[in-house]
């Protein structure tokens, strides 16, 4: 009896990002699936554990807010047919407080990263007439949250080039979608929490039940989770999802 073929069998995968998180999620699911995964990021050791982990089969060292270090990364490592963008950062400062330093860190990593990125895989998706593309952006791309206008302005702005680009290249095979999770339970989230915690005086499940009551689960969401939307929105049947922004935030933005 012949074996089902995994279904992203023979699809090669970039995941920006890759090393934690949500980026370390996404390139096991993908995997699992059947894709050939490279997961890049900044830290050469999450990196190789992805690798030897057999979460991804191999890994760049790139950091993603240098277009040209990007590029010079990627020569000769493609084509790529999925690409998940999701490297990102967050950082927190009441808006008066925010200076454009802070404003530029958060444009950089979070929407201009998956810009540079994108511009150096799409051509080979294009070429090859298939491609998928899933920003990882936030419910912070859906709505506003106090003390993080730079970052939720980035993340909107991702969600904007999202759609977009969606529809640039809708004739032509390559689909761009926009993954918004909630609170995730990832290092992210816990250096949030531990400057909730030096900021206000909190406890640690104080500052951990403020995050958490924004979720009507009442609970922060798990990274395999948010891998599993990805996987979906990166599958040969889901052509026609397309610019769509998939919220994975146990309805928080459902109201």
């Amino acid at each position: 009896m012949a074996t089902e073929r995994p279904p992203l069998a023979r699809r090669r995968a970039l995941v920006t990002g890759g090393g934690s998180g949500i980026g370390a999620a996404c390139a096991a699911a993908l995997t699992g699936a059947g894709a050939a995964v490279t997961v890049l990021g900044r830290r050469e050791e999450r990196l190789r554990a992805a690798v030897q982990t057999g979460a991804a089969a191999d890994w760049i060292a790139a950091d993603v807010t240098s277009e040209a270090v990007l590029a010079a990364a990627l020569r000769g490592r493609g084509p790529f047919t999925v690409l998940v963008n999701a490297a990102g950062a967050a950082e927190s400062a009441p808006f008066l407080k925010s200076d454009l330093a802070l404003w530029e860190r958060m444009l950089r990593v979070n929407l201009l990263g998956a810009v540079a990125t994108t511009r150096a895989v799409l051509p080979a998706m294009l070429d090859a007439g298939f491609g998928r593309v899933v920003n990882i952006a936030s419910t912070a791309a859906l709505k506003g949250y106090a003390y993080v206008t730079a970052y939720a302005a980035a993340k909107h702005a991702l969600l904007g080039l999202t759609r977009a680009l969606a529809l640039e290249v809708a004739r032509r095979g390559v689909t761009v979608n926009a993954v918004c999770p909630g609170f995730t339970d990832t290092e992210l989230v816990a250096e949030s929490l531990a400057r909730i915690v030096a900021t206000t005086g909190r406890s640690e499940d104080e500052a951990r039940a403020e995050l958490v009551r924004h979720n009507p689960q009442g609970r922060l969401v798990r990274p395999e989770e948010v891998a599993e939307a990805v996987l979906a929105l990166c599958l040969p049947g889901a052509g026609a999802l397309n610019g769509q922004a998939i919220a994975v935030d146990g309805g928080e933005t459902a109201a």
